[in-house]
C-alpha cells in the first residue's frame, strides 16, 4: 500500500456514504409518491457497494508482512476501499392503503403505496451517516501520522 493508500480508501468510502445518503433522502421525500413518470407508484432504491480490494484485510495484511520480510513493496497490488456496484429498486410488494377518494385508486377503492419504510430509511441514513463520520476521522488520524512522521524527519 503506498503513503497515501489510507486517504484513497477513505476518500472512496466517503463518495459511496454520501450516495447513500442522497438516495436515502430520495427514498423518504417519495414515500407518498403514488404516481411517477413511469406512471405506477414510487420503488425504493437502495445502494449496491462492492470492494475495489483484492481480497480484504487478510489478503493486505499477508502481502505487507510478506513485503516487510522480504525488503520489497507490493506497489503493484491494488489499494482497496469501495465503490458503487449500481442503484437498484427494492422489488418489495408495494403497501396497499384504502382510500377511495384518492384519483389513483383502482376499482376496490385501495391505491398502491411506495414500499417506502420511514422507520427503514432513517436507520440507513443513521447508519450512513455514522460511516461517513468514521472515514472522516480515518482520514484526520491518518493525516496526523503523516504530520507526525515529518516532525521525526526533521
Amino acid at each position: 500500500m503506498s503513503l497515501f493508500g489510507s486517504l484513497d480508501i477513505s476518500a472512496s468510502a466517503l463518495s459511496t456514504e454520501r450516495l447513500r445518503m442522497d438516495v436515502t433522502a430520495e427514498n423518504l421525500a417519495n414515500a407518498q409518491s403514488t404516481r411517477t413518470a413511469n406512471g405506477g407508484p414510487y420503488r425504493r432504491k437502495e445502494v449496491v457497494l462492492e470492494s475495489t480490494g483484492d481480497g480484504g484485510f487478510a489478503s493486505a495484511l499477508a502481502s505487507a508482512r510478506a513485503g516487510s520480510a522480504g525488503g520489497g513493496s507490493s506497489s503493484g497490488a491494488a489499494n482497496g476501499g469501495v465503490r458503487v456496484a449500481g442503484i437498484v429498486e427494492d422489488q418489495t410488494p408495494n403497501r396497499l392503503v384504502y382510500d377511495p377518494g384518492n384519483p389513483d385508486a383502482n376499482a376496490q377503492g385501495y391505491v398502491s403505496m411506495p414500499n417506502v419504510n420511514p422507520v427503514t430509511e432513517m436507520v440507513d441514513l443513521i447508519s450512513a451517516s455514522r460511516s461517513y463520520e468514521a472515514n472522516v476521522t480515518a482520514m484526520q488520524t491518518s493525516k496526523q501520522m503523516f504530520t507526525k512522521t515529518l516532525d521525526l524527519l526533521r
